[in-house]
């Protein structure tokens, strides 16, 4: 090659390397923000990513996201969601973290927004309706704090024999006050002893069980939290030690080994959660797509367990279960 033509050549190559950067830089950026942390939730940011796949988004070729995981540190979210805002995404993303989403309003009332939650965004002040939500927020609630009563009701069918039912419930977490308002509005019908163990750390679940294994006789119902599903290896693990029936309220736990759940797939939200942001990314405004509701709720049942705990459930119990794992 003469010297000439070198030259050439690469004074036209030269244009397409910033040319490559800014092509790089175009790619609209999603902001993931999420109380817990990226291990016990690498199943659900799949679902996410295969609903965003669903619009048409590939993450690395046509769209970036920046994760922001709390770590279990609820006091974090303000300052993560700040970060995102001043990153200047085009997106907010926060699935499976109602405290996540109140943090993530806070830092703005512009961005976009995408929510998966327990609690009643509408009573949390996010949106002004189910149908018209307005403003710059929308996404999936799950109705948590309604199936409280009907966990409570599936529990004691479950375990009849026991003198104690206590709930499990983070203070700290938005969706804490729906669940207690719910659970005192069940008792007529699920019997008075309800009784409420807080904990909002990892040392404070430990010191729940073992002040609830200081009486024996009891039954467990875990409520919804990114923390307890963060820190479902510790809860399951104690529920074992100390032979506890317990009803979850997602199936992964019953997958790893817990006893029984009831609830939404919690995968199939997260992949809606993913379709909620392509569609907002493709130009539609958060104001004009309605809340989303789950219309099947799944009954699992891990019969293994219940023979470790010497229960036998009922037929009427197991003819209610979509799925009985053997």
């Amino acid at each position: 090659m003469r010297r000439r033509d070198f030259i050439t050549l690469i004074g036209s190559a030269t244009p397409a390397w910033p040319l490559a950067a800014r092509t790089q830089q175009r790619l609209p950026v999603i902001g993931f923000l999420h109380s817990g942390s990226p291990e016990p939730n690498a199943k659900r940011v799949a679902a996410f990513r295969k609903g965003l796949g669903e619009t048409g988004y590939v993450e690395g070729q046509n769209v970036a996201i920046e994760f922001r995981w709390a770590n279990d540190q609820d006091d974090r979210l303000a300052e993560l969601a700040a970060d995102l805002v001043h990153s200047r995404v085009a997106v907010i993303a926060t699935p499976g973290s109602t405290q996540a989403a109140v943090a993530a309003k806070a830092a703005t009332a512009t961005i976009p927004i995408v929510f998966y939650m327990g609690a009643d965004p509408v009573a949390l002040g996010l949106v002004a309706s189910l149908s018209r939500p307005g403003g710059n927020v929308t996404g999936i609630s799950n109705q948590d704090a309604e199936l409280m009563a009907k966990r409570l009701a599936l529990l004691r069918e479950l375990a009849p024999q026991a003198v104690r039912r206590v709930v499990l419930v983070n203070r700290t977490s938005p969706l804490s006050e729906a669940v207690i308002k719910n659970l005192q509005a069940s008792v007529a019908t699920v019997g008075p002893q309800v009784e409420i163990l807080n904990a909002s750390t990892g040392r404070e679940i430990d010191a729940a069980f073992a002040n609830l294994s200081q009486k024996p006789g009891g039954a467990l119902l875990v409520s919804p939290d990114a923390l307890f599903f963060n820190r479902r290896a510790q809860i399951l693990t104690l529920a074992a030690r100390h032979a506890l029936p317990t009803i979850y309220y997602d199936r992964e736990f019953v997958d790893a080994g817990g006893l029984m759940s009831y609830g939404a797939d919690r995968v199939i939200t997260f992949q809606q959660a993913g379709i909620y942001t392509g569609r907002i990314l493709k130009g539609e405004k958060p104001a004009d797509l309605p809340i989303m509701q789950p219309t099947k709720f799944e009954l699992v049942i891990n019969l293994n367990t219940a023979r470790a705990l010497d229960i036998e459930p009922s037929s009427t119990l197991l003819a209610l279960a979509d799925e009985v794992i053997e």
